[in-house]
């Protein structure tokens, strides 16, 4: 499995996670279960193989994070949605945002490059060209605005 793939997987349990109220630990106990992952492996081919220990722990951080951070992540995400009103922001991009912002903020083995551009590549599974526009300006603006660099 891939960074990637993990990377995804992680956005889809945050999104489920948010979405739902669920504790994030809970959820990923769910999801990974033998029985549910193992049903998975049929409807989408991200699920073809089970992450390793090593994106296991990278999954469990970043969804942890999204879950315990959201308060904090939510407020830097619409300090730079600059026209963007919260409730227009779909629920999607918002999981796509705060994995990110998590990555940039948080984990410091993920470069702030691949975060980016890991989240514009995989929010185009997602959402349409001006949604994923907003996405790479929404993480530019944050870059510009927190850190000073460009993106």
């Amino acid at each position: 499995m891939t960074r990637t793939a993990a990377r995804e997987i992680a956005i889809q349990l945050g999104f489920a996670a948010a979405s739902t109220g669920a504790d994030a630990a809970e959820l990923m106990d769910e999801f990974f279960s033998g029985e549910h992952y193992q049903s998975l492996r049929s409807e989408n081919e991200l699920y073809a193989e089970l992450p390793d220990r090593g994106q296991m722990d990278y999954i469990r951080r970043l969804v942890c994070l999204m879950a315990d951070k959201r308060p904090e992540l939510d407020a830097l995400i619409s300090k730079y949605a600059k026209g963007w009103r919260p409730e227009r922001i779909s629920r999607t991009a918002m999981a796509v945002l705060r994995c990110a912002v998590c990555e940039i903020l948080y984990m410091d083995d993920v470069p702030n490059a691949a975060a980016i551009n890991e989240a514009v590549e995989l929010d185009k599974n997602y959402d349409g060209p001006e949604t994923v526009a907003f996405v790479n300006g929404v993480l530019g603006g944050l870059m510009r605005g927190e850190f000073g660099q460009e993106d």
